[in-house]
């Protein structure tokens, strides 16, 4: 089993693989704004697409997605609202979650499309 400071780049990695495989565009990785910090930005159909990476090793406690609470939706819009203004980017943005559980017998990804909103 990973140790769970490997887990998150290893998901990371595991999300940004997939969405581009889906037909993504990479724009950025690991946006900070203060103390907060988005995974990775990507574009698809004009579209700026912010995601948080979920990984966990089991769903024992509930799917890695649930970790996101309106808590931490909110600092996900702090960040991505200081990036689009600071880039001056002119395109809708949606939030997404992309929801990774990894262990010895399975990898299961779970991509939540507009998972939050503002």
């Amino acid at each position: 089993m990973m140790k769970k400071e490997e887990l998150g780049p290893w998901g990371e990695e595991k999300a940004k693989n997939y969405l581009l495989k889906k037909g993504y565009v990479l724009v950025d990785r690991n946006i900070r704004y203060k103390r907060y910090e988005v995974d990775i930005v990507m574009e698809k159909n004009n579209l700026l697409v912010i995601v948080e990476v979920k990984t966990r090793n089991t769903a024992e406690i509930g799917e890695p997605w649930r970790a996101v609470t309106r808590g931490k939706q909110g600092q996900i819009i702090k960040v991505a609202d200081h990036y689009v203004q600071s880039n001056q980017i002119d395109k809708d943005v949606r939030f997404d979650i992309v929801s990774i559980v990894h262990n010895s017998f399975r990898t299961n990804i779970e991509h939540l499309e507009g998972a939050f909103t503002v």
